[in-house]
């Protein structure tokens, strides 16, 4: 059970990428200011998320399996 806070950090990095990827998307069909002020800043903050949320994956894959 050591695991368990893992999984839950792992779980809501995923969901902050979820929501960060539909605002970003969202901005995008819309176009407008929105889009030009914040369009690349939000896919680089999904990157970020994204690679936390892996890193986050991965440790808690490694973990189970010892």
């Amino acid at each position: 059970m050591q695991d368990k806070p893992l999984f839950i950090l792992a779980a809501l990095a995923v969901l902050a990428v979820t929501a960060i990827l539909a605002t970003g998307i969202g901005g995008f069909a819309r176009g407008g200011e929105f889009n030009r002020k914040h369009g690349n800043r939000l896919m680089r903050w999904r990157l970020i998320a994204q690679a936390v949320a892996i890193a986050l994956i991965m440790a808690f894959v490694w973990l189970r399996g010892n």
